[in-house]
């Protein structure tokens, strides 16, 4: 059974998280999600990402991952890497529906897209890895720190924060807190309202967006993720990994 699920609504396309109640990041949620990208990048003109009421994502499948050896764990880390910077450059117009968490990885998954929306209520978003040991992705760190101010950013990355949607909404992480009723209706209309623009002139202005990042990633890329995997391995953080997936 697929990880994700592609509904077509006209022009625009929502693909789905669909990996049980968690919708946590493992090797075949990567290899479903990179797969349903490129069915989506040459039949729609839009894309939705949606996820869970209780969770958008939890982040990386942490009692699968740990499995992993080194040869293993790079091949996964590189791939996910790939679909985030993926669905950044997609040259179609982009959202995500929260309505539930989107923690860590989850929360790089949100980032990657244009437009974020964000139900209201207790939910959380946020990156944490800090707290167990590694770095946040280098390509997560260059997307949030072009979304939001640069203290911000720190404040989040440094200490691990998470937040409500209220206080996502302030600092610019979330576009928008929209009822839970209407948020996935209202982020249709407004991808479909831009995909029924002239598509070579949005590309061309959205590969301006990412072209930074784009440049200063595809540059340093290999050493960023070297040193995110000798952190993931290293016995103390295996340890605080261990635990933290003891609560999944």
């Amino acid at each position: 059974m697929s990880k994700v699920i592609i509904e077509n609504r006209g022009k625009v396309a929502i693909i789905r998280l669909n990996n049980k109640v968690t919708n946590a990041i493992s090797p075949d949620f990567v290899n479903d999600l990179s797969a349903a990208l490129n069915t989506i990048k040459s039949e729609s003109q839009g894309m939705i990402l949606a996820g869970g009421d209780k969770f958008f994502c939890i982040g990386f499948d942490l009692p699968e991952l740990l499995k992993l050896d080194r040869t293993g764990m790079t091949h996964f880390f590189y791939q996910f890497n790939q679909v985030a910077f993926d669905i950044f450059t997609l040259p179609l117009p982009t959202a995500c529906t929260i309505t539930g968490h989107a923690i860590a990885g989850g929360n790089i998954l949100a980032l990657a897209c244009d437009y974020r929306f964000m139900a209201p209520g207790k939910l959380l978003i946020g990156l944490n890895e800090v707290k167990l040991g590694v770095p946040v992705p280098y390509l997560a760190d260059l997307m949030l720190r072009q979304i939001v101010a640069d203290r911000s950013a720190n404040d989040m990355l440094y200490r691990g924060k998470f937040m409500a949607s209220s206080e996502a909404e302030q600092t610019g992480l979330i576009d928008e807190v929209i009822p839970q009723d209407r948020l996935e209706n209202q982020a249709l209309e407004k991808i479909a309202e831009i995909a029924s623009l002239p598509q070579p002139a949005f590309s061309a202005i959205k590969a301006n967006r990412v072209e930074a990042i784009r440049i200063r990633y595809e540059e340093n890329y290999k050493s960023k993720n070297e040193i995110f995997l000798d952190c993931w391995f290293s016995p103390s953080v295996q340890d605080l990994l261990t635990e933290a997936a003891e609560k999944f």
